[in-house]
């Protein structure tokens, strides 16, 4: 099956050189391109495709308004993020609006492909260099950081690691060997400890506190 995709950064030379290397893949098309964010915004309403790969600083609307109106009109649109930036901020703000993925630009080949296939099935994806910082400060001293993290337990913290990778109740009940029922008390318990109401809060709070690597 080939992913529709469409390409927005503010930079033509930077896209053509990313199209050159999308069009050698064959499950893979470039359905669009764009130079900026309400373009971005306006190729998503008119061609639907699978998925955004979205520089984050761009002219006339950043790729976080753009990914927060995409995602909000158009929630089966899947939005991958393409930065100079590795900062956990940054990647929190993408995350929060509503991207699926986040690549760093020095990164943007091989971690690019895998991040479209992964994302495409479903899943979650950070590239390496921007898992290491989250993971560097999710294990920074929570009063440094001004709050106390919530105890979760073993079991909880691979749960909510599955979740944000995108497996099911099903998938994650073969993965840990446990009951499906069983992994939804621990789904219910992990919203009752943080305080969230969905598996997009839980997945977006496992990127952004760096629990996807465990």
């Amino acid at each position: 099956m080939t992913t529709r995709l469409v390409l927005v950064d503010d930079h033509a030379i930077f896209r053509e050189a990313l199209r050159t290397m999308l069009r050698a893949e064959a499950d893979i098309e470039v359905v669009g391109e764009a130079g900026n964010g309400r373009d971005a915004v306006a190729l998503a309403r008119n061609l639907n495709p699978d998925i955004l790969v979205l520089d984050i600083g761009m002219p006339d609307m950043n790729g976080i308004e753009a990914t927060a109106a995409i995602v909000s009109r158009s929630p089966k649109i899947k939005i991958i993020a393409l930065s100079t930036h590795s900062d956990r901020r940054f990647v929190a703000e993408m995350i929060t609006a509503g991207a699926s993925g986040y690549v760093v630009k020095a990164a943007a080949g091989t971690e690019l492909l895998r991040a479209i296939r992964a994302v495409a099935q479903g899943q979650s994806y950070l590239c390496p260099q921007v898992a290491a910082g989250v993971m560097r400060a999710s294990t920074e001293d929570p009063k440094r950081r001004g709050f106390r993290q919530p105890e979760l337990t073993r079991r909880e913290r691979e749960v909510l690691k599955l979740l944000a990778e995108g497996l099911r109740t099903t998938g994650i009940a073969s993965r840990l060997h446990l009951a499906p029922t069983t992994v939804d008390v621990h789904r219910r318990n992990l919203m009752r400890k943080l305080n969230l109401h969905s598996v997009a809060e839980l997945t977006k709070y496992a990127l952004r506190e760096g629990l996807t690597e465990l």
